[in-house]
């Protein structure tokens, strides 16, 4: 037999017998666990998708941009899966503060003196004393009081305004609802500027129930004028006032109330910011904006104005189909309902 080769049969070299075991192959390193925010996990499984199935799967999946997707998987590291944590977003160079500590305390101690006045009035005791500080750095100092609390501003006390007396207007009942022509008539006014700049104040009044209307202008829109001009309806108007409906102003107070209160007609006052309670004047002051007022072109004196406003108005009322009553003008309307009463008292 031939020599047994003891190289190639022999026992494994260094083991046992207080030798170590020394391998071939190094074990691949592990890294460490690490716990990722909900962020970076999303972007590490983007990430991962996107090795898998590409980029264009993973950013529809994940909802993001193509720029987006690329720099996560630019700023991948497999050992340090932490650089996929967002980074912090501040300014590498943040603003110092460029005062010192008793700039700080003099504009205090003014601040404490003076409690209601700005920075703008503050600068110029601060310059007065010396110290050439800006108006924007003073403000910025009283800002950064504010923040430490060390500067704290004076107790602001509600102003309270008593409300005008009205002893003759209330706000309309819910249950009113008008049925005839003369149960409710709405009243406005209108700031009228022409194109040569004059300006003048438009009264405008509609019946809510047959849509006859009437309209003038004055100077100005006070008390006084606004009760002039009801007492001017209530010599030409066809129809029998028997409430009148407002909004806040302060031309349907004073004067007016008491005209509306000798005359026996309810005035009703609508709640603040609502002008849509008030749609039929406010639709005929558009109106005469079109109709009048941008196709006038005469003279701009207030008696001249009046005799052209009345002649549209004239024509408003008695030649101008009106769409809410079946393309009827409001007087044939006034006709059409008067009819049927005639015959049924004969």
């Amino acid at each position: 037999m031939g020599k047994r080769n003891k190289k190639r049969h022999g026992p494994a070299t260094g083991s046992g017998h207080g030798h170590s075991l020394s391998l071939g192959r190094r074990m691949p390193w592990v890294p460490d666990i690490v716990t990722l925010s909900p962020e970076a996990t999303r972007r590490l499984q983007a990430v991962e998708f996107s090795h898998r199935q590409g980029v264009a799967l993973a950013c529809d999946a994940f909802g993001v941009s193509r720029a987006t997707l690329y720099r996560w998987r630019q700023r991948y590291h497999p050992y340090r899966l932490e650089s996929l944590e967002p980074r912090s977003r501040a300014p590498r160079q943040r603003r110092r503060v460029c005062w010192s500590w008793a700039d700080e305390q003099m504009i205090l101690a003014l601040r404490l003196a003076h409690p209601r006045w700005g920075k703008r009035k503050l600068v110029l005791l601060v310059r007065a004393q010396g110290c050439w500080l800006s108006e924007a750095t003073v403000g910025r100092i009283l800002a950064r009081l504010k923040r430490a609390g060390r500067l704290q501003e004076p107790r602001r006390m509600p102003i309270r305004r008593s409300r005008p007396q009205r002893p003759h207007a209330t706000r309309k009942p819910a249950t009113y609802a008008p049925e005839y022509p003369g149960d409710l008539l709405q009243i406005d006014t209108v700031h009228i500027t022409t194109r040569e700049g004059t300006q003048l104040r438009q009264f405008s009044a509609i019946d809510v129930v047959s849509r006859l209307a009437a309209v003038t202008v004055r100077r100005s829109a006070t008390a006084g004028t606004a009760a002039d001009f009801l007492e001017e309806l209530l010599d030409r108007f066809p129809l029998r006032i028997r409430a009148i409906q407002v909004d806040g102003g302060s031309e349907f107070m004073a004067d007016f109330e008491e005209t509306c209160a000798a005359n026996a007609i309810p005035v009703y006052v609508l709640p603040p910011r609502s002008p849509k309670l008030n749609g039929r004047v406010e639709r005929f002051n558009r109106t005469s904006q079109e109709e009048f007022w941008q196709c006038y072109d005469g003279d701009l004196a207030p008696d001249t104005v009046r005799i052209a406003l009345r002649a549209w108005e004239d024509e408003y009322n008695h030649h101008r189909p009106h769409q809410a009553l079946q393309m009827q003008t409001p007087a044939a309307y006034l006709q059409s309902l008067s009819q049927p009463r005639q015959s049924h008292m004969s």
